[in-house]
């Protein structure tokens, strides 16, 4: 009996052994990415008004990097807190551990070169070599344009600074290591699409509007297999569960009915001073949709995206769009 016990303990062991020495290599090794370009990008008037509408009103970097009020529809940003973070995610809402939302003014990220800001944004990695969750998602900014991108890092270094002592993120192993391998080898831009190519154009900007990220429904770790775009992902909010609209061209279930005009006035309604502050009761449904972000592009773009969408494939999923919270409960 001693020697069986001396074999499991010896089993044990060199298992345990094995496990801190794979979390080592992890830890040591990732994220591998390459080193930051060497680069200054040279601000003008055109790159600081293209970095401005595509982190304001398409990639979302302001709406996401800042505190959202959600006592108002589609919980814009606090005034006062655009770019700053603060917001929280955390266990509550689903999530394995609890980020805290950066600040990407120039008081946190103002000693930052070009290059590592270019590296941060398309690669997941900070200039101290770690990695950033895929909450932000550089994987989409990955394959935006070279340009694009040097708008985007133009523009953030003109945000008035604010001023912070924020925590730092606590994943929950092993969520915490396996983090370190998600970011990306190296920054793979793609040519910028003429906006006359309407559905290049629509592909792009879907891509980095995160489109599919937030309308396409989640197994485990993965997005489901042939569900994409037809929503069901979803998302805990204040007031409850919200589940993401189904967006590809189905008839039933998806927006294969709508034409483009329906589309574009969908998003236009929100552009207005009075809806970016309709007030919202605390059991009331409410959205994480970012609509008054997404109301200040162009209707251009905004076509774009709809001739995109209506080439995806149509998939029949119908969803419940909100439960609230006291029915969760």
């Amino acid at each position: 009996m001693k020697s069986v016990f001396r074999v499991v303990s010896l089993v044990a062991g060199v298992i345990t052994v094995l496990i801190v020495l794979v979390l080592v290599y992890l830890k040591v090794t990732y994220p591998r990415s390459d080193p930051p370009e060497n680069i200054i990008i040279k601000p003008d008037p055109q790159r600081l008004q293209r970095g401005r509408y595509l982190s304001r009103n398409v990639a979302g970097c302001i709406g996401c990097h800042s505190i959202r009020d959600w006592t108002r529809f589609a919980a814009p940003p606090k005034p006062g807190t655009e770019g700053g973070g603060g917001d929280l995610i955390n266990p509550e809402n689903g999530f394995p551990g609890t980020i805290t939302i950066t600040n990407i003014t120039p008081f946190s990220l103002g000693t930052w070169s070009d290059g590592e800001l270019i590296r941060a944004i398309t690669c997941g990695v900070t200039r101290n070599d770690e990695p950033l969750f895929p909450i932000m998602p550089y994987p989409n900014y990955n394959l935006i344009s070279r340009e694009d991108v040097y708008s985007i890092v133009t523009y953030l270094k003109t945000l008035e600074p604010i001023e912070n002592d924020l925590k730092k993120k606590e994943l929950n192993f092993p969520i915490n290591f396996i983090a370190r391998i998600i970011p990306l080898q190296s920054y793979t831009p793609v040519p910028q699409p003429l906006s006359t190519d309407t559905l290049s154009h629509g592909r792009y900007l879907t891509n980095i509007a995160s489109c599919f990220s937030c309308h396409t429904r989640m197994e485990g770790s993965k997005y489901a297999e042939g569900m994409d775009y037809a929503g069901g992902r979803e998302f805990m909010i204040p007031s409850g569960v919200v589940t993401s609209s189904n967006i590809t061209p189905d008839i039933e279930s998806g927006i294969g009915g709508w034409n483009k005009e329906m589309f574009i006035r969908r998003f236009k309604f929100f552009d207005t001073d009075s809806t970016h502050s309709l007030p919202v009761g605390k059991d009331d449904f409410n959205t994480p949709m970012p609509w008054t972000m997404y109301a200040g592009m162009t209707e251009a773009d905004l076509g774009a995206i709809f001739e995109y969408l209506q080439t995806c494939m149509p998939v029949d999923n119908k969803v419940v769009k909100w439960t609230p919270a006291r029915v969760t409960k």
